[in-house]
């Protein structure tokens, strides 16, 4: 009974639009979805540096590549946010890191896809971080106070990232013959990643309807999905793409887009680790892990000195 008190309290307080704090009272599923989700958006900024930092120096100007690199270094703080939001769920981010290393944990399926030429990372910037958009600016509005506030600065960051992948797809667009043929084959690649970025439908969702109610989300998953394509349509048009769905067509009874179905095979293969770069990706990371294990130690040795000197001088 005390229970159900505590709980039916919970949800009065996330209904009347509180923010819950770190320190105050949350069902243990709140909390461990919170882990879940704040770690998998984590993981997904420290594995999304892979495919574009790739690139940084084969960019085709000085002026590409600080750009590309900016966005690299950005990728690395909005990991660092993510992961001092999930610790104050307590979960520490060794946990956090080495269950990723291991499978354990998710990252966006996105990131398994290979990126093959300079426009691969036009339509990252421009699909990939426009998606992550959609999604996270629904997400500032999350009923945890640290991970809403992480992501106020983080969505600033991505609609710069978004512009700079849009300018980039610009610039081909206006191109010779073999730079728009490149975009185009870089927009039909990415494309469908790019909507399965939302995850599975609504009636395939295993956590959506929960974390509605708990405000954790506030848009669905179809919802958000719909919205990312309304939205970037006319921007392919404008780049003179053809857009790689034979179904896509304007619904005027419903003022939205209709489009084909994503190929959920493929998504949830890759969501399994059997993608065409997942292998690739972890091995990266397993290995940076590795061989970066001696500036940790030094780090908490430092830091272990800088306690000792402090005593000593209190003394």
């Amino acid at each position: 009974m005390e229970m159900e008190i505590a709980l039916q309290k919970f949800q009065q307080y996330i209904d009347a639009e509180n923010k819950i704090e770190a320190k105050d009272w949350m069902p243990e599923g709140y909390r461990k979805t919170l882990i879940r989700q704040i770690g998998q958006h984590a993981h997904s900024e420290i594995i999304g540096m892979l495919p574009e930092g790739n690139w940084i120096t084969r960019a085709p100007s000085l002026r590409r590549k600080a750009i590309l690199l900016a966005k690299v270094q950005d990728e690395a703080g909005h990991g660092l946010y993510l992961y001092c939001a999930a610790e104050t769920m307590g979960v520490d981010r060794d946990t956090m890191t080495e269950e990723m290393l291991s499978g354990k944990a998710k990252y966006s399926s996105i990131f398994n896809y290979p990126t093959t030429s300079w426009a691969d990372i036009g339509a990252i910037g421009w699909l990939v971080d426009g998606a992550a958009i959609v999604n996270q600016v629904s997400l500032q509005r999350t009923s945890y106070g640290p991970y809403s506030r992480a992501l106020i600065r983080i969505c600033k960051e991505e609609s710069f990232h978004q512009r700079q992948g849009y300018e980039i797809c610009i610039a081909l667009s206006k191109g010779t013959a073999e730079q728009k043929k490149m975009l185009q084959d870089a927009f039909n690649r990415f494309w469908w990643p790019a909507l399965m970025m939302f995850g599975p439908s609504d009636k395939d969702s295993a956590h959506s309807s929960q974390n509605m109610i708990w405000k954790i989300k506030r848009h669905s998953n179809d919802d958000m999905r719909q919205k990312f394509v309304d939205m970037t349509v006319a921007q392919a048009e404008y780049l003179g793409l053809t857009i790689p769905d034979p179904d896509l067509k304007w619904n005027e009874e419903t003022g939205h887009y209709d489009f084909g179905e994503i190929d959920w095979t493929e998504f949830n293969e890759v969501v399994k680790g059997n993608g065409p770069c997942n292998k690739e990706r972890i091995a990266a990371k397993q290995k940076a892990w590795s061989e970066g294990a001696w500036v940790r130690e030094a780090a908490v040795a430092y830091a272990e000195k800088q306690k000792e000197k402090a005593a000593q001088s209190a003394a």
